[in-house]
């Protein structure tokens, strides 16, 4: 009974995977979903999916694996974070799920702040509130729909959520609670005062356990559904960056976690957490029992790329296709025909406001510099190097924390790109790897399993047993010269720009009050 089972409750679709005990991958699964968007910057999307595509993708790896459900020992979950779940007194869903990435909740942001203070909240919680967190989209909730937050008993995040169909009980654990503004960080547990503060039911929020701690076992429904074994331990997982973090080794000092995925991640392991006067970076809870980490985050990075080919690369679709091979690829090889600096087009990719360094929900996305010699294969490089500019970004802050930055290790479908590996190791002035696994947050969360199961005593021995380098690219140093004069662009065009990106949140308020019609 070595083998695990690691799901990810992502925010394009379901990842479940099976490993044994040394960490090999023997079945996966995956089933895919999208989000709505019913308003300008709003996200939803109906927890439902998340658990029918689990179920799905869970039963396809344990398909794939070829095993019975009663040699899997334990399952670990991780998913989204901050993206919010209403339950009622009979754990009915109240309203879908508003998303991580949803920007509406400016206005309550800005009462948190208000009624528990500014400082006194960056004390508390080691964050300051943003738009992505869980605590604004639940005073959102009370204010523009009280009927639905009069039934709200229970907040769930996704995975948990996930958890609790398929077990009956509710839990979360400190990485994933961490992200709500309403965890004592330092302290790794709720934050009764800021709970209180605002007004809020401290019942409605679970027990928080360290990741690997076992929180709950498949209920005989949840086996029905999964093709689990009744009874399977099931521990307490993590958000989906400390998942991943794990899941490529990022659980000591000087090993830093870049995600490119829907999102952009800069993640690095901390021994104990630090003041941040300025609160730009995340710190929340490692995955690691009794560690922490701090956390820059770009909202559009594999996002950005994401709509680059879905907006302007039909044509490229059409050729991928008739040639066999992934449009991503041949989008890549086009940007690499580009020189380094796309010839002055810079991208700023904020297309969904940002977090890091600016916590801004109007900033916007922008293509600065287009003249006739710009083709495609500049604006697609221009996109790749945007988001990595945005990532240094994060980096620099991390930076001067002063914590040790001696390797990277790349994560997410951006991990795929050896332009974008390159790109960042250029970027970042440190070497860049890749790691036997590629599946990040279900690999970590498999992995959280086996130390649960008790097959290795902790995380961190866990994952120098299992987790291996397998390739590396150094920061080629003819290029710094280049990527300094691109930052300096780069950083100063957001600075530029901040007034008229409000200009223009303005305007599309007035434009949604008008309706939208008229001459």
């Amino acid at each position: 009974m070595g083998h695990t089972v690691g799901v990810d409750v992502g925010t394009s679709g379901t990842r479940a995977l099976v490993i044994d005990e040394y960490g090999v991958i023997v079945g996966t699964g995956t089933a895919a979903y999208s989000s709505q968007i019913p308003k300008p910057n709003w996200v939803e999307q109906d927890p439902e999916v998340w658990w029918t595509s689990t179920c799905d993708a869970i039963r396809q790896a344990l398909l794939d694996a070829g095993i019975a459900a009663a040699d899997i020992a334990a399952v670990g979950i991780a998913g989204q974070m901050h993206s919010s779940v209403f339950l009622d007194a009979a754990g009915e869903v109240v309203r879908p799920a508003i998303l991580w990435c949803d920007q509406r909740t400016g206005q309550e942001c800005d009462e948190i702040t208000s009624v528990i203070g500014a400082e006194r909240l960056l004390d508390m919680t080691c964050n300051q509130a943003i738009t992505g967190f869980t605590a604004p989209k639940i005073l959102w909730l009370r204010k523009h729909e009280p009927e639905q937050f009069d039934r709200v008993r229970k907040v769930l995040l996704p995975k948990d959520y996930v958890r609790f169909r398929m077990s009956g009980e509710y839990a979360t654990d400190m990485s994933d609670a961490s992200g709500t503004l309403l965890f004592d960080v330092r302290n790794r547990r709720w934050a009764s005062e800021a709970i209180e503060g605002l007004g809020l039911d401290s019942d409605w929020f679970p027990a928080a356990y360290e990741s690997p701690e076992i929180a709950a076992r498949v209920s005989a429904v949840g086996a029905k559904a999964t093709g689990l074994a009744e009874g399977t331990p099931i521990v307490a997982g993590a958000g989906d960056q400390a998942a991943t973090a794990i899941g490529v080794g990022a659980v000591e000092p000087g090993i830093l976690l870049c995600t490119i995925g829907t999102s952009g991640v800069i993640f690095a392991h901390m021994g104990s957490p630090v003041s941040q006067p300025d609160g730009r970076l995340h710190m929340f809870c490692h995955g690691v029992p009794g560690k922490w980490h701090v956390m820059g985050v770009t909202l559009a990075a594999g996002g950005a790329f994401r709509w680059y080919r879905n907006t302007f690369c039909a044509e490229e679709e059409r050729q991928a296709r008739e040639m066999g091979i992934d449009i991503y690829d041949l989008i890549v090889e086009g940007a690499r025909s580009a020189p380094a600096g796309a010839e002055g087009l810079v991208f700023l990719p904020y297309l969904a406001g940002e977090r890091t360094p600016y916590p801004d929900p109007n900033a916007s996305g922008v293509f600065f510099g287009i003249s006739f010699r710009h083709s495609k294969e500049h604006f697609a490089r221009a996109v790749m190097e945007g988001v990595t500019m945005s990532l240094l970004d994060c980096l620099d802050i991390v930076r001067s924390l002063g914590v040790p930055v001696s390797q990277v290790r790349a994560s997410g479908g951006g991990a795929r790109s050896l332009l974008w590996r390159q790109m960042q190791s250029n970027a970042f002035g440190v070497p860049v790897s890749t790691v036997n696994s590629t599946d990040g947050a279900a690999f970590g969360a498999a992995i959280l399993a086996l130390v649960g199961a008790g097959v290795y005593d902790n995380v961190e021995s866990a994952c120098r047993e299992i987790i291996k380098v397998t390739e590396t690219v150094q920061p080629d140093t003819e290029s710094q010269g280049i990527w300094d004069g691109l930052h300096s662009l780069y950083s100063g065009l957001y600075l530029s720009l901040r007034d008229s990106f409000d200009r223009r949140a303005s305007l599309l308020k007035a434009c949604a009050h008008d309706g939208g019609g008229g001459n």
